[in-house]
């Protein structure tokens, strides 16, 4: 099934904080970008978008249908989402990458082939069933890309019809994170993707690509149309460009 999501004049206010005004479609199967500043609304709006926050003001519907009107699980289970502080928890790994789900040992192998991480769980003591931290079993601390691959096999494994990636590699130098972004685009093919940063290089490949800040859509459309027009977008892209050879 397809969804088409549409966003109407959407608002919200906290702790002395705005998003106002936004309003957006994202087509099926489109790849979207979220570009600005830390604090331009971008996370805000994911927020919303998954139901973790109720708007001020306006709407987003699904298909036609305000997204608070659909039972809330239900809803939930169509987006695949890794956050910038995901975590991992002290279970062994395969319990960390179905979060829940059923245990598939083919599919979540395929999972963590897509996400890089097959090689390095492969080594881990037992494998799949290997806790990670030492909290309740003698486990293993794994690094930050290490997590970070795992997260994202998560969201794989999820096989969700809407992928969100709220800045997860944030700590990553901007051409490293631009490779994650556009190593996944590829693994999610032919779903709604939406892709979330403040470097202008990691989301290149999106079919649009807006540009928020302080709480509002300030600019919007392709990498190429949106430097041509030599505002916000192209500014900040030449200010980061040195980062991206």
């Amino acid at each position: 099934m397809d969804y088409l999501i549409r966003v109407e004049n959407l608002e919200k206010r906290y702790d002395g904080f705005t998003l106002a005004g936004v309003g957006l479609a994202v087509e099926p199967g489109c790849v979207v970008g979220f570009i600005g500043s830390n604090g331009a609304g971008k996370t805000t709006f994911i927020n919303l978008l998954c139901r973790l926050y109720e708007p001020t003001a306006g709407r987003i519907t699904l298909n036609g249908v305000d997204i608070r009107k659909y039972d809330e699980e239900e809803y939930r289970s169509l987006f695949g989402v890794v956050f910038q502080d995901f975590k991992l928890f002290a279970f062994p790994v395969w319990q960390n990458v179905t979060a829940g789900g059923t245990r598939e040992d083919d599919r979540i192998r395929e999972a963590l082939r897509q996400a890089d991480a097959a090689e390095f769980v492969e080594k881990l003591p037992q494998g799949l069933d290997t806790y990670l931290y030492q909290e309740l079993e003698e486990g293993v601390t794994v690094s930050g890309g290490e997590a970070q691959k795992l997260a994202l096999a998560r969201a794989l494994y999820k096989d969700a019809p809407v992928v969100i990636l709220d800045e997860p590699t944030a700590a990553l130098d901007p051409k490293a994170e631009a490779e994650v972004y556009e190593r996944f685009h590829k693994m999610v093919e032919g779903r709604t993707s939406i892709y979330i940063s403040h470097r202008m290089s990691s989301c290149r490949f999106c079919d649009e690509i807006i540009v928020f800040d302080k709480g509002q859509i300030v600019e919007r459309g392709s990498h190429e149309a949106l430097y041509a027009a030599g505002g916000s977008y192209a500014r900040m892209w030449d200010a980061q460009a040195r980062y991206y050879a």
